[in-house]
């Protein structure tokens, strides 16, 4: 018997092993992936350290130390602004990321489910619209005399003349950030209605009991359900607030309304790409992605503090 007992240990850590085994194996694509498109690009930050010239080897161009990240803050009335316009920005959009789950929500309260699969259909597609459609779309209906919104407007006698929201400096970020929040609301919702589907229905059961109403499950077992979603979200958004994007603030920034709109990414293009600066854009590559790990840790530190669990 004991010798059984012996064998059967053994077959079952022979079979977890290979279980292991299999599960590593499957792991090493995406970890190469990870290693030749994520760290091994981290080579070129190399540039930054150096008075690069197109044509000429790393090793033959002069090294200049942090010439390139003092330059970043010498260029003060620049750096001010693109930042000021980032984290403004970057802040609307994290104030408006609780709209996505009071969305999620609105859609799980419908009962006909095929009608509530149409408008989660129809408000995830504007996601996977390019931003030059996007751009197309916008242009046509806000900017011309004769658009949708100055003929809904005058109609409704709101306003006595046509107005261009693309060309407002005063709401300049607010327009962004609305177009943003239409492209990706239905999108961002599937995440919180997956959460919503993983929440226990006794829960739901156990307030029919006690006599909850629709909005006091809402309150009470909804909204708690999706709490550690929400924070794991609104972390990962604080560590990306460097990081608007480019396409959109390039396509639908105008002359009137640059000095609102551009972004880092923006500034790193115009000052690497189109300066052929390849060095002080890649200085700031470099501090956008130290500035992203900072608040990535900050904003886990706390996390842990208040809510007594981190995200990594």
């Amino acid at each position: 018997m004991g010798d059984n007992a012996v064998t059967k240990r053994v077959s079952r850590l022979s079979g977890r092993r290979q279980k292991q085994i299999k599960l590593v194996l499957f792991l090493l694509p995406f970890m190469a992936m990870v290693t030749i498109f994520s760290y091994i690009p981290l080579f070129g930050w190399s540039y930054a350290f150096v008075e690069y010239s197109p044509g000429l080897q790393l090793w033959e161009c002069e090294f200049v130390g942090l010439k390139y990240f003092e330059r970043i803050f010498t260029n003060s009335a620049d750096f001010i602004k693109v930042m000021r316009n980032t984290l403004a920005i970057s802040s609307l959009n994290i104030c408006c990321s609780v709209l996505p789950a009071i969305f999620a929500i609105a859609i799980s309260q419908v009962k006909y489910k095929r009608f509530a699969k149409v408008v989660q259909t129809c408000t995830s597609i504007p996601n996977f619209i390019s931003w030059v459609l996007v751009y197309s779309i916008v242009f046509m209906l806000l900017s011309s005399e004769n658009s949708a919104l100055n003929n809904i407007l005058m109609g409704l006698g709101l306003i006595s003349s046509p107005v261009n929201p693309l060309t407002d400096v005063d709401h300049a970020w607010a327009v962004q950030v609305s177009i943003n929040v239409w492209k990706t609301l239905g999108y961002n919702a599937i995440i919180y209605l997956s959460a919503i589907t993983s929440i226990d229905q006794e829960l739901y059961q156990a307030a029919d009991v006690d006599g909850a109403n629709n909005w006091q499950k809402i309150l009470h077992v909804t909204i708690p359900g999706l709490l550690s979603t929400f924070f794991v979200l609104l972390l990962l958004a604080i560590s990306n607030m460097l990081s608007n994007g480019f396409d959109q603030f390039w396509l639908l920034g105008t002359g009137m309304t640059w000095d609102k709109l551009e972004v880092f990414d923006t500034y790193v293009y115009r000052m690497g790409i189109r300066n052929m600066e390849y060095s002080l854009a890649t200085a700031m590559g470099i501090f956008k992605s130290v500035v992203s790990i900072l608040l990535l840790s900050f904003a886990n530190f706390a996390s842990k503090r208040l809510r007594g669990n981190s995200i990594f």
